[in-house]
């Protein structure tokens, strides 16, 4: 995955285009099929605008003829916070549901293990781990009725400070926005104090010295213009926001074959442009919040730059001890032994590191 860029993007959603004759040959005319979707969390992400909208709504209208209609909608619009999207799509309110996997983890606890802090130091490694992982999790959320059909990354998630800083270490002491069990765990180890606060509320947090750091996505963050509230940036990614797309799995089996083929051949390059869209937007975060113009073609340029704090070594080094001794325990210990077994049996060999030593 090393090398993607922005133009990666296009040449998918392209790909996609291209192939939607050839799909649509694939779909015998017949009555009109109407799917639910509910995806991100902001109309305004990237990941919606160029790949939901494009791929999923408009390419599978393409690709059907028009007989395939998909009512597209996200998370704010539906005026949901994303932990309903299991319930929603096991109930048959949506036929496809996405949400980021620590959201969806308090209905399924094994999820959080396949994005902890600290796991996958680059955006390969963190897809090696979620396509190993999907059929382990899927054995679980089944029960629910749902399954999953792919995961895919937001923009590596890196910590943001209000003053400056030169590397972890730096931010002990130091009040620390979180989300998810998996980062509380790591900010604690640091000897910070993590501090939860909902996303659309952390930019008044840090104008008004609510948390000294916070943590999201590089092109999140540029989004949601914390530039004007923060003066360093780091580029050491600590987890990747994965997130997964489920479907209702009564309503998956109960498609004509033809339309299910369609939607899957549809997920397949949602896929794809989405992991392509993480690591192009990963760097062009980063690019948009320290002025870089040239290299910020994703997201809008800050008005006033930042600075970037580049990872060392001994960060590198911290962020994998804290994984051994405080990350990955914390989640076997609220998850279970199986939890484990299953990181052992099936992370361990990609990540190189095992629970227990």
């Amino acid at each position: 995955m090393r090398g993607w860029i922005p133009g990666a993007v296009a040449a998918l959603l392209a790909a996609g285009a291209a192939t939607g004759p050839a799909m649509a040959q694939a779909v015998p005319p017949g009555p009109k099929v109407s799917i639910v979707a509910v995806t991100q969390p902001l109309p305004t992400q990237p990941q919606f605008t160029r790949v939901d909208v494009p791929v999923l709504k408009e390419g599978l209208a393409r690709a059907s003829n028009g007989r395939i209609e998909v009512q597209l909608s996200t998370h704010a619009e539906r005026n949901l916070s994303g932990t309903e999207i299991v319930r929603l799509v096991r109930s048959g309110q949506a036929d496809i549901g996405a949400s980021t996997l620590t959201t969806l983890s308090g209905d399924v606890p094994i999820l959080d293990g396949v994005d902890l802090a600290g796991l996958a130091p680059d955006i390969g490694m963190a897809k090696r781990i979620a396509e190993a992982m999907l059929p382990v999790v899927n054995k679980d959320l089944e029960r629910f009725g749902a399954r999953l059909m792919l995961i895919y990354p937001f923009p590596a998630q890196v910590v943001w400070c209000r003053q400056p800083f030169a590397g972890l270490a730096d931010l002990k002491g130091r009040k620390i926005r979180t989300f998810g069990n998996s980062l509380v765990d790591f900010t604690t180890a640091l000897g910070a104090q993590p501090v939860s606060i909902g996303f659309p509320e952390v930019y008044s947090a840090l104008e008004r010295g609510v948390v000294d750091c916070a943590v999201t996505g590089t092109g999140s963050g540029v989004s949601a213009r914390w530039p004007e509230v923060t003066t360093h940036v780091s580029n050491l990614p600590i987890s990747w926001a994965l997130a997964g797309y489920m479907v209702n799995i009564a309503w998956w089996n109960r498609l004509d074959p033809k339309v299910r083929a369609a939607v899957e051949a549809t997920l397949a390059q949602v896929n794809e442009a989405q992991w392509a869209l993480g690591e192009a937007a990963t760097r062009d975060g980063l690019d948009c919040a320290i002025g870089k113009a040239e290299g910020c073609k994703i997201h809008s340029l800050a008005g006033r730059p930042i600075t970037e704090v580049a990872a060392t070594p001994a960060d590198s080094r911290l962020l994998r001890e804290v994984l051994e001794k405080s990350v990955l325990p914390g989640f076997v210990r609220r998850c279970g032994a199986r939890c484990g077994e299953v990181f052992n049996q099936v992370i361990a060999p990609i990540a190189g590191l095992r629970f227990g030593g």
